[in-house]
């Protein structure tokens, strides 16, 4: 058979047990294609576990035949099918200490004595090394020191995606082979439209996992070039592709659009962790993208019960984020709400806590579940995890608290748990983290809040509002600390002036973020007046003039303003 008609059905097999069959049918192949077929079993077999069936491949007869055929023709082996061998023996879990390793890695050494191998088989030994002995291999050494001898400028883009793959899986682990990292980092800029894909989400990757954060102008131009490969990407190499963006804070406008074409065409077929990477690039971006959402929300319906906890949380989470409800609001929170009710104890206690804080910022109010969550065993779970009840947990459990006391009244329920068991801690917990009611106020803005002195005048009574202890009917405390810029008593109202700079609002638009929305729809409920002054709407004024007009006409909407 032709070695690319072969390959090209090798790579179309599924199963080990086709491989093998295809393998019998061959009267003869080269040594190169033999261990690539080996290396194809040992992909088909892994799994998170490890192999899946050890015994069904390590016990075949076809699996036996070509073990015995490497071991005593290991010295008659191209260099490409000796490594390639050993790669997938080290893969397949053979022992380190048969003839057949033993053969194969005294012969390896042998051919490194002899003079430079090449690159593409440099890095499949070394990759071999790394998973027979570990990065303090001293054969390890001599391949790198063969590697760093050959110029980088003549490397194709292949071999230089094998030599991050090589580097990112222990060899460059401690900050190693720094220098060399540097020389591949600005040579890749230079042949980044050549490079597919596959190559451009491994790259990446091996950039996070050696956390090369020099490496920005690289990263900014393989996402410009990761553009117009979108639809081309593989499930598993978006997610690598996502998830460097995320880790290095790269966005991009036209990346965002070629999203936008794809996602919603293939949420029904994507990998569920794809969507869920897509899903949380936007929320860590603040990147509203109402196409995108609108498909995950549809796609979760009928797909949510085949996904993951992390998932569920993932997919969810970003509406609450960034404010926005997708048209199959009430279906799509009703799926919600029955997968929490069946699978409540299979959700991490962050996790859970997470979802149903979202859940709150978008006025989906998890009340069936609010006694689980201020129950003492729940509570004593958050706390064993991680960090505790640190100061992110406890802003997010008074929140939760304050938002059910204040926009459901309807609900009854003991909160002798919530006094007990979190005590004062709640009460103090800053707000300034996870969507807690106090912010900060935009340097650009800040100077706003002494015009609006002079707008009121002698009218009203300015105080700052830091923290308000308010009761309930029932006596039960309420803590605000809203923190707005300013309050102000005018003729008995109280007004909260917001002044609300653009890291208030969506990345891509003038959309609040969810937290900023539940502090406002608190404020109201707790007797205030709120006054908006948006950032893209103060940034338009020319003067002190123009500023003392436009306060007036936000402040004093229905009033005439004399010449003062």
């Amino acid at each position: 058979m032709d070695q690319e008609v072969f390959l090209g059905r090798l790579h179309g097999c599924v199963s080990a047990k086709q491989v093998f069959k295809l393998l019998a049918s061959l009267e003869t192949m080269s040594d190169t294609v033999a261990a690539l077929a080996l290396q194809r079993i040992a992909v088909l077999e892994h799994d998170q576990n490890g192999l899946k069936n050890p015994e069904a491949v390590l016990e075949n007869d076809v699996f036996k035949a070509l073990c015995f055929q490497f071991e005593h023709d290991s010295q008659r082996l191209t260099d490409a099918g000796l490594v390639t061998a050993l790669h997938a023996c080290t893969q397949l879990y053979v022992d380190p200490w048969s003839t057949l390793m033993v053969r194969l890695v005294s012969e390896s050494q042998e051919r490194l004595d002899r003079g430079p191998m090449a690159i593409k088989n440099l890095c499949i030994l070394g990759e071999a090394l790394l998973a027979l002995e570990g990065p303090g291999c001293g054969m390890l050494k001599q391949v790198m020191d063969q590697v760093q001898e050959q110029g980088v400028e003549k490397w194709s883009p292949e071999e230089v995606t094998m030599v991050y793959n090589m580097l990112q899986a222990g060899v460059g682990e401690s900050g190693q082979y720094q220098d060399l990292l540097n020389t591949l980092n600005s040579f890749t800029i230079s042949i980044a439209p050549k490079l597919n894909p596959k190559s451009i989400s491994h790259i990446l990757n091996a950039l996070v996992v050696l956390n090369q954060t020099q490496a920005i102008p690289l990263v900014i131009s393989l996402c410009k070039h990761s553009v117009r490969h979108v639809p081309r990407f593989s499930d598993e190499e978006l997610v690598l592709l996502l998830g460097a963006f995320m880790h290095f804070g790269q966005s991009d406008r036209y990346f965002i659009e070629a999203l936008e074409r794809y996602v919603p065409k293939s949420t029904f077929t994507m990998n569920p962790e794809a969507v869920s990477k897509v899903m949380q690039y936007c929320s860590r971006r603040q990147i509203l993208s109402r196409p995108i959402f609108d498909s995950v929300a549809q796609s979760f319906v009928y797909r949510a019960d085949t996904l993951s906890t992390s998932q569920i949380a993932r997919q969810i989470m970003p509406f609450g984020k960034l404010y926005y409800l997708p048209p199959n609001a009430g279906g799509l929170f009703r799926r919600v709400e029955g997968i929490l009710r069946d699978r409540f104890s299979q959700f991490q206690p962050r996790t859970l806590l997470n979802l149903l804080h979202s859940c709150t910022l978008i006025e989906r109010f998890p009340v069936n579940f609010v006694a689980k969550v201020f129950s003492p065993y729940f509570l004593q779970q958050l706390e064993a995890q991680g960090t505790g009840l640190d100061r992110i947990v406890l802003a997010q459990l008074t929140q939760l608290f304050m938002t059910v006391k204040l926009e459901c009244p309807f609900y009854e329920c003991s909160w002798y748990s919530v006094h007990t068991v979190l005590g004062a801690h709640c009460y103090r917990a800053s707000a300034r983290a996870h969507g807690a009611a106090r912010y900060s106020v935009h340097v650009l803005l800040r100077y706003s809040v002494r015009t609006v002195h002079m707008v009121l005048g002698a009218h009203c009574t300015t105080l700052p509002l830091e923290r308000t202890v308010l009761h309930d009917a029932h006596g039960d405390r309420l803590i605000a600390t809203v923190s707005v810029h300013e309050r102000m008593v005018l003729h008995g109202t109280w007004i909260a002036v917001c002044i609300d700079g653009q890291k208030r609002f969506c990345a891509n638009s003038h959309n609040f973020l969810g937290k900023e929305a539940i502090k406002k729809r608190h404020l109201k409920l707790l007797g205030y007046e709120v006054v908006q002054i948006p950032f893209y709407e103060f940034e338009k004024l020319n003067d002190r003039n123009d500023t003392v007009e436009y306060l007036h006409k936000k402040i004093f909407p229905h009033s005439y303003r004399l010449s003062w």
